[in-house]
């Protein structure tokens, strides 16, 4: 109910629910919209209920690509649940551990220069089946919302899946890119506006690359191709950069 309209006695000692506030300075998201809580970080697991906008939800670690956050849910398995991080303001999840869909955590979330990533085994990558049509990820950053994310997968030559699709809306008037790699190849990365070339880089490289605002862009990963099968298991960084 609403506060103008209640007298009371005396100052009520209460608690105070939901918010920005953080005064333990915990690990923690706004939802912005509504949306569904998943048993698993992916659209295809079941839904276990639904948050509302403004809810505050407590953070315990995300996905290997920072698209998916595990938080503290009282109706799902171990209290835990899964929320699509394009659609809340989080705080603190560049420390997030990250956990896999069985639920161990299989890495740490502290930031590096170039991110982290495991040792590959130097097979062809399987065919995610991607296009600039149909992009792995699509993702809007806002200032009240998501203003970065991370994504990770692999590519090859001659043999298995040679690029990746990727999309995001920029809400700044430039983002910065990181990306590293492992394997025994490398990639050439490409970002387009309006099918135009605006940035291109390689492995172990990053830029600050001018955006306009409210324009969606594509980034176009290939396998570099040479002689016999060449691997790469890339993580790529996108950061927001506020005027």
């Amino acid at each position: 109910m609403t506060a103008q309209y209640v007298t009371t006695s005396d100052t009520p000692e209460v608690p105070v629910i939901g918010g920005g506030a953080n005064p333990n300075n915990e690990n923690v998201a706004i939802v912005q919209q509504q949306l569904n809580v998943r048993s698993g970080p992916g659209a295809d697991f079941n839904s276990l209920g639904t948050l509302n906008p403004q809810d505050v939800v407590s953070l315990i670690g995300k996905d290997a690509n920072g698209v998916w956050l595990q938080i503290a849910f009282a109706s799902g398995p171990d209290g835990k649940g899964w929320i699509s991080a394009a659609f809340v303001r989080a705080q603190g999840v560049e420390n997030l551990p990250i956990i896999a869909e069985s639920g161990a955590v299989v890495g740490t979330g502290t930031p590096t220069e170039i991110p982290f990533t495991p040792t590959p085994t130097l097979l062809p990558a399987p065919m995610d089946n991607d296009s600039a049509q149909s992009p792995a990820i699509s993702i809007t950053l806002s200032a009240t919302g998501t203003q970065s994310f991370q994504y990770s997968s692999d590519v090859s030559s001659p043999n298995g899946d040679n690029e990746d699709w990727i999309q995001f809306i920029s809400f700044t008037q430039a983002i910065q890119l990181v990306v590293g790699c492992v394997g025994n190849g490398t990639i050439v990365l490409e970002v387009l506006e309006n099918d135009s070339m605006v940035q291109n880089m390689i492995c172990g490289e990053n830029a600050v690359v001018k955006t306009t605002t409210a324009s969606q862009y594509t980034i176009h990963i290939t396998s570099n191709s040479s002689n016999g099968l060449q691997y790469a298991f890339y993580t790529l960084w996108v950061d927001s950069i506020s005027n």
